[in-house]
């Protein structure tokens, strides 16, 4: 018998708080914060398109709203190196020379 995935007991997203007032709010802050901070920081200029929260709020609802730990990122900062921040504690991006941008990263010991 098949395992269950780890998703399958997920609550939905509106369930989750990403119903029609996170889009609301989602648009508003996009347009307020167009561009990505992630590439920014890189001194690059690329649109963003999805509201992070960047400490996960896991089902906090006060840390969800908290606009304060938001950021604008574009979809590709937020579904490959932001997701995999989130799961090792390892920042994998690097800065426009190739240098790492992670602290802790061997590299910038």
């Amino acid at each position: 018998m098949p395992k269950p995935h780890k998703y399958d007991d997920r609550k939905s997203a509106a369930q989750r708080g990403y119903g029609y007032k996170w889009q609301k709010s989602r648009e508003g802050f996009l347009k307020n914060h167009p561009l990505c901070v992630d590439h920014e920081a890189r001194g690059q200029v690329v649109a963003a398109t999805v509201v992070d929260h960047i400490v996960p709020h896991r089902g906090d609802m006060n840390l969800f709203w908290d606009r304060n730990n938001w950021q604008s990122l574009c979809s590709h900062c937020h579904d490959s190196h932001k997701q995999r921040l989130e799961k090792s504690g390892i920042d994998t991006g690097c800065d426009l020379t190739g240098k790492p941008t992670d602290i802790n990263h061997h590299w910038n010991r």
